[in-house]
């Protein structure tokens, strides 16, 4: 089986489960496109914050693309272009080391998803992808969390 069937393959089974069971409040689905058929390299998922912290309340969009060499390689995930966030670059590419040098083939798209969850509330300073963002974070938390807060309001839910 070619590279690319193993990648559309593992998708397939990757929205099967996914369909069966997933975590409240997320979204995970193949991109649709316009003659009805399913793109299954592109993923458009929506994070929820999490409850207790300064992201609670939104719900923030997210695009998974996958490559054929899927899972040996990781797919690039990105929110908004200008997302605010330490570990999100300006073009909305995630930097997460489960996305790196930390990635395994076994890492599901939920576990993916839920990472990146974790990521909004538990910034990695040490490895910053803004330089607003992290003179904010470990200088002035209080207009930090502002921010955040401010940008929560900006993806409500959409239910």
């Amino acid at each position: 089986m070619a590279s690319g069937g193993i990648a559309r393959g593992r998708l397939a089974e990757e929205r099967k489960s996914w369909r069966k069971n997933h975590p409240h409040g997320f979204v995970a689905k193949p991109e649709t496109l316009p003659d009805g058929t399913v793109n299954l390299m592109i993923w458009n998922c929506v994070i929820p914050g999490k409850e207790g912290t300064d992201w609670e309340g939104g719900y923030y969009p997210l695009t998974l693309h996958f490559t054929e060499d899927y899972p040996s390689i990781p797919p690039t995930c990105k929110f908004p272009v200008n997302f605010f966030h330490v570990n999100v670059y300006d073009s909305g590419t995630v930097c997460l080391s489960i996305l790196g040098a930390g990635w395994q083939p076994s890492i599901t798209v939920r576990q993916i998803l839920i990472g990146i969850q974790d990521l909004l509330d538990n910034p990695n300073p040490n490895s910053s992808a803004q330089s607003r963002c992290y003179q904010l974070l470990t200088k002035n938390m209080p207009e930090y969390n502002r921010r955040v807060r401010e940008q929560a309001k900006r993806y409500p839910s959409l239910v």
